[in-house]
């Protein structure tokens, strides 16, 4: 299935999709607490319900009825069969931290972009504990029992490294201190996973090179609302910057997700945006380029180089390296399509420089199967001369099963074509 995309202005109101972060973490969480927890708003999407299978494959009982999510958990065992992971790198991070925890083989696989994803540095950290790690042609073998009282790591690769092991180190029966060797990137994603074991009853301290878990803890299961999601949110933010006015509600305007960066991007960029309560309106205006670190919110590289295209004068999108290991290389798809449609765009190894105003035209672009580069591209083309078609035209439904719907909703001139 492809999309067909022609120009057009925005304008509506849209509620925004709940957190593809929060929800993956809240089932498994929900999974590993001794009782029963309710999961209200979760995001469901090809994502999020390999979660929720991997969770069930280690015991987990999950239901799912009008839009909850009814989660039984406290019984970790070994899966009998492989764990299929399909295209979420952060269901297999998160779970390997889960086998871990167990003395028996626990396989993972997935799709051939997601077996080979970087895990050396989750896996040394691992084996520094005990755990036995490889890598193989079908996926990834993880078995424990995790007993490590430090693990090195660096934080310059994933955020979900550190995550997967402040989840399951609070269940070892000793301290874990978890060192980081590198920088830490995307360090919001911690600020994530750390607020979430809070709500499920678990502590882990912040030191000065790392982070801290106590041992002998248990989650306590609890019943969670799934808060909006500024990653999904940025798309339609970011067309109304260039086509239209926009009014998203259900974003908090406290929330520690890194990607609620999209909002001062937006105003630097010039954009007019409004936040009233738990509601953003961002009006289309004359942009300007910005020069923006992204080393917290990489999700967002994808949008702001499509809103770069159309700011007058030079925009530097800088720190995200990390980027080249995500879906696809998402610094190379972003210039690779945004370079087909006119825009001039130069690759950097930690981002991208942006020459605007660019005047782009419809192209057949190749989203590589990235949720985010056919979001993004999908925004393009509603300032590009011409029609555009986008292959791959349902991996949306990755992060954002109702993206098509809420495109169409704010006027977007978009079908699915043969």
């Amino acid at each position: 299935m492809k999309l067909q995309v022609k120009p057009s202005s925005v304008s509506g109101a849209l509620t925004a999709p709940p957190s593809k972060s929060c929800t993956h973490r809240a089932i498994i969480l929900a999974a590993l607490a001794k009782g029963t927890s309710k999961i209200n708003g979760a995001l469901l999407s090809r994502d999020t319900r390999a979660t929720m299978q991997a969770m069930e494959a280690f015991g987990a009982t999950v239901k799912e009825e009008n839009g909850v999510l009814t989660i039984r958990g406290g019984r970790l065992k070994a899966p009998m069969t492989a764990i299929d992971c399909m295209n979420s790198g952060t269901t297999l991070r998160l779970c390997c931290g889960v086998a871990s925890l167990l003395d028996k083989n626990v396989t993972f696989t997935g799709d051939e972009s997601l077996k080979g994803r970087p895990m050396k540095p989750l896996f040394s950290a691992f084996a520094e504990m005990g755990v036995y790690c490889a890598a193989t042609p079908q996926g990834f073998i993880i078995r424990g029992p995790n007993n490590g009282r430090w693990a090195h790591i660096k934080g310059d690769v994933s955020s979900q490294f550190i995550s997967s092991l402040l989840i399951s180190s609070a269940l070892k029966p000793r301290d874990t201190d978890i060192v980081l060797t590198s920088p830490l990137i995307s360090k919001p994603y911690i600020a994530i996973t750390q607020t979430m074991m809070a709500q499920f009853g678990v502590k882990c301290s912040e030191m000065k090179d790392g982070y801290r878990v106590m041992g002998g803890q248990s989650y306590r299961p609890r019943d969670y609302t799934v808060p909006g999601d500024y990653s999904s949110a940025a798309f339609a933010l970011g067309a109304a910057a260039l086509a239209g006015k926009v009014t998203i509600s259900g974003l908090d305007p406290q929330d520690v997700q890194g990607d609620r960066a999209i909002i001062s991007f937006l105003q630097e960029f010039g954009a007019e945006v409004t936040i009233n309560s738990n509601e953003v309106t961002v009006q289309q205006s004359e942009l300007k380029g910005i020069k923006a670190d992204i080393g917290d919110c990489p999700d967002l590289f994808p949008i702001l180089a499509v809103i770069a295209t159309q700011a007058e004068g030079e925009t530097v999108l800088y720190n995200a390296a990390h980027l080249k290991h995500k879906e696809s290389d998402r610094i190379a798809a972003v210039v690779t399509f945004l370079k087909n449609m006119g825009a001039e765009i130069e690759e950097k190894d930690d981002g991208c420089l942006i020459k605007g105003k660019c005047k782009l035209t419809g192209c057949t672009i190749n989203p590589s199967g990235d949720h985010r580069i056919l979001m993004a591209a999908a925004v393009a083309a509603l300032v590009a001369e011409g029609k555009t078609i986008i292959n791959d035209g349902d991996c949306y439904d990755v992060s954002y099963p109702a993206f098509l719907k809420d495109f169409k909703d704010i006027g977007a001139d978009v079908e699915e074509v043969e």
